[in-house]
């Protein structure tokens, strides 16, 4: 008959036997507890997936999966774009107690790239990110590159800067806004502002989404970091102005309270 093989609790007693009792006692309870600690994060992990700003929003109609083991999540499910499992990732990525996310996703019926549908997707998708913009309110149609805007804008300067945003996605070719603006009266400022309504997990996953959809920042590399609304980028930039232009697409971005910008200024030298 084989000898039993120590358990981890007898392998504790036994390195422990000539230690006082008290720790003896107090170190049985600690490794007794530890997986249930595990399991109590992997539990907190799933349900902020799930409570997150980006599942409630922009993910609410896709069918995402959050399993996490040990802080290594796996994520499965369908959705209706490529971007919905990258934005997802991201996402997850930003938890606390995250350590790795293992993306399974499955995209379904999605649009071939660089496609009106596709283009149209990226265009409301950008729009959305933005919290000067409405993208929800905005109508968009494509065709053959070229976006037409359509709806109202609260203001001259909404109705400009939702052309500026159509007009730097990657592959739209000219923007026609036909967006009118409304009338409205003064209304007093909101008493509880967006950004303490929005998680630092999906706030983060906006800036680099938003960053990558913009032609004009979509080759940067970009570091970012969220603490309660306050988002830190890093990185590179060829000069001042590409690091000015970080810091003004993400002080737009939906629950951003204020941002600071790390990104070294590195001109390009030419090879002469």
């Amino acid at each position: 008959m084989e000898p039993m093989k120590p358990t981890p609790l007898t392998q504790v007693t036994r390195h422990t036997r000539h230690l006082p009792a008290g720790s003896v006692f107090l170190l049985m309870a600690l490794f007794a507890h530890a997986p249930l600690q595990a399991a109590e994060v992997d539990t907190q992990i799933e349900a902020a997936a799930q409570s997150s700003y980006v599942f409630k929003t922009f993910l609410i109609d896709d069918a995402i999966r959050t399993e996490s083991k040990e802080g290594v999540v796996t994520l499965t499910g369908t959705v209706h774009e490529e971007s919905h499992k990258q934005l997802a990732q991201e996402t997850v990525a930003g938890l606390p107690g995250v350590i790795s996310v293992n993306n399974q996703i499955e995209v379904k019926d999605s649009p071939p790239e660089h496609s009106d549908t596709w283009l149209y997707l990226k265009v409301k998708g950008t729009l959305a990110y933005h919290s000067s913009v409405s993208g929800y309110n905005t109508q968009v149609e494509l065709k053959q590159g070229v976006v037409t805007l359509k709806g109202e804008a609260t203001s001259e300067a909404q109705k400009e800067l939702t052309t500026e945003y159509a007009k730097d996605v990657e592959g739209i070719k000219e923007v026609k806004n036909e967006m009118t603006v409304a009338v409205v009266a003064d209304k007093p400022a909101a008493t509880l502002p967006l950004a303490t309504l929005i998680d630092d997990a999906s706030i983060s996953a906006q800036v680099r989404m938003a960053l990558m959809s913009h032609r004009s920042t979509s080759a940067f590399k970009t570091s970012v970091a969220t603490l309660e609304g306050v988002v830190t980028v890093g990185g590179s930039a060829k000069n001042a102005a590409e690091k000015d232009l970080v810091t003004k697409l993400v002080t737009d971005i939906n629950g951003v309270k204020s941002v600071v910008n790390n990104m070294v200024v590195e001109p390009v030298v030419s090879a002469n």
